[in-house]
């Protein structure tokens, strides 16, 4: 069998998904899976990963398929695997038996889904094959993040008041790709002192998901050039006065994703520049997690984290004035650019595919400020929302070399003494927090933070 097996407790919990969509909506739904995506050739393809939206009802990552959402009931359309598929792929569960497991009212061939589309509202698949289908068979435009059909809209919007808050079937997925992802970065670590390149500890790290039969929920991060934040490329090496910025999560057999950074030195000891600013970072890290509670603002937290950085970069005598009005000024987002996290579920920024619908709030828009056009969440927090918090500091060339940027903030950017910390490219300190009724759980917390401790895990 080569889908996972779903237990009884998961197919409740789906029935309950599909009754409280329902009760949001009064037209069926369609939702695909999508479909294989091919490298180079048709036989040799990318790794398969179902949409979310299609896994949260149907809880199997399956290929090609197709399901019908209504008053609750769930019809399944997908093929029968063909006869020659057992050779290259092995023995597969019928259509019928994919249904029982995952708790369907009935199972239809693909074929006959067009007999089936009349009022139906669906969400756009990423893959363009499949995208071009939905498309197709609908006889209209299924439009991504701008500009959908108003019942598409209608669907995205009953959605994303489902996905924002997680069941306990979800958190337990959700626990386990944490626990993995811990694991993970003690790998890393520990891998460090023998590696000469980046890559073999991105080797060690994604060989702990891979033993523990899940992928990473994104390309990993793991490099000495912290200052490029979504830093793909492995080939640097590792010399004694680097920083290893990694970002790395893993991902269950069903989708549920972990997001998580740690920074420590390559040589298993922090110069005293860069255990002073990574204190700054882990200070703004602590503050926004003891804020944490239900009703509170996340973008005050994003602030609060700001607010902290600039506190710090001051009283080091890199950035001069008072911290909140150097917020204002947006002085902090020379160094900490981006927003201080983001919405974690099945997908590692949750629902982003529908642009700021699940992120912002209803009547809210981002900000055309610097230091708050990046933020990615801004809702009240509520209980069973997992949040990362990930506050950072970076040198961007780019941001920092700027003409334009060196004359606006020269009264406030000590720039001979920002020099002294030149061997602080790029420091992420990230945890995954799930909003509880009384505050927060750290889901992360067994993995260190603390510089002394990362240390020993280096060194050790």
């Amino acid at each position: 069998m080569l889908i996972p097996q779903t237990s009884s407790s998961l197919v409740d919990t789906l029935r309950q998904r599909r009754q409280k969509l329902a009760s949001l909506i009064d037209f069926p739904a369609i939702l695909w899976s999508g479909s294989n995506s091919p490298r180079n050739f048709p036989a040799n393809s990318f790794a398969f990963r179902a949409n979310s939206h299609f896994l949260y009802f149907a809880g199997l990552p399956l290929a090609n398929a197709a399901i019908r959402l209504e008053a609750g009931k769930l019809e399944l359309f997908m093929e029968d695997p063909s006869p020659s598929s057992a050779l290259w792929h092995g023995e597969m569960p019928t259509r019928e038996e994919i249904a029982e497991q995952i708790g369907a009212d009935v199972a239809r061939p693909m074929a006959e889904l067009g007999s089936w589309l009349e009022d139906a509202a669906t969400i756009a698949v990423q893959d363009a094959a499949t995208w071009t289908q939905q498309s197709q068979l609908l006889n209209r435009w299924v439009l991504p993040q701008s500009l959908p059909q108003e019942i598409d809209l209608e669907l995205a919007k009953a959605i994303v008041f489902l996905r924002l808050t997680h069941d306990d079937a979800a958190l337990t997925e959700l626990r386990k790709a944490a626990a993995v992802t811990v694991q993970v970065h003690k790998a890393g670590m520990a891998a460090t002192p023998q590696a000469k390149l980046e890559a073999e500890v991105r080797a060690a790290m994604e060989g702990v998901i891979i033993a523990n039969n899940m992928t990473t929920s994104y390309n990993s991060i793991v490099t000495v050039h912290g200052e490029v934040l979504h830093n793909e490329h492995y080939h640097h090496h590792l010399q004694p006065g680097d920083l290893l910025l990694a970002d790395v999560g893993a991902e269950t057999e069903t989708g549920w994703a972990a997001d998580v950074t740690r920074t420590w030195p390559v040589s298993g000891n922090f110069s005293s520049t860069q255990r002073e600013i990574y204190n700054v970072v882990l200070a703004a890290h602590d503050a926004c997690i003891a804020k944490i509670y239900p009703g509170v603002e996340y973008g005050d937290i994003h602030l609060l984290a700001a607010t902290v950085i600039a506190e710090g970069l001051v009283d080091l005598g890199i950035l001069r004035g008072n911290p909140q009005d150097l917020v204002e000024m947006d002085v902090h987002a020379l160094f900490f650019p981006h927003g201080i996290g983001h919405l974690l579920g099945l997908d590692v920024h949750d629902m982003e595919d529908l642009g700021d619908l699940a992120g912002y709030e209803e009547g809210r828009t981002r900000s055309d400020r610097f230091g708050l056009g990046y933020l990615r969440l801004n809702r009240p927090l509520r209980p069973g929302m997992l949040v990362t918090i990930e506050p950072g500091f970076y040198q961007v060339p780019a941001i920092l070399n700027d003409a334009n940027v060196r004359s606006t903030y020269q009264n406030v950017v000590n720039w001979q003494r920002l020099s002294e910390f030149a061997d602080v490219r790029g420091i992420r300190i990230e945890d995954d927090v799930l909003v509880t009724t009384e505050g927060s759980e750290v889901l992360t917390a067994a993995l260190p933070n603390d510089a002394n401790i990362i240390e020993n895990l280096v060194n050790s």
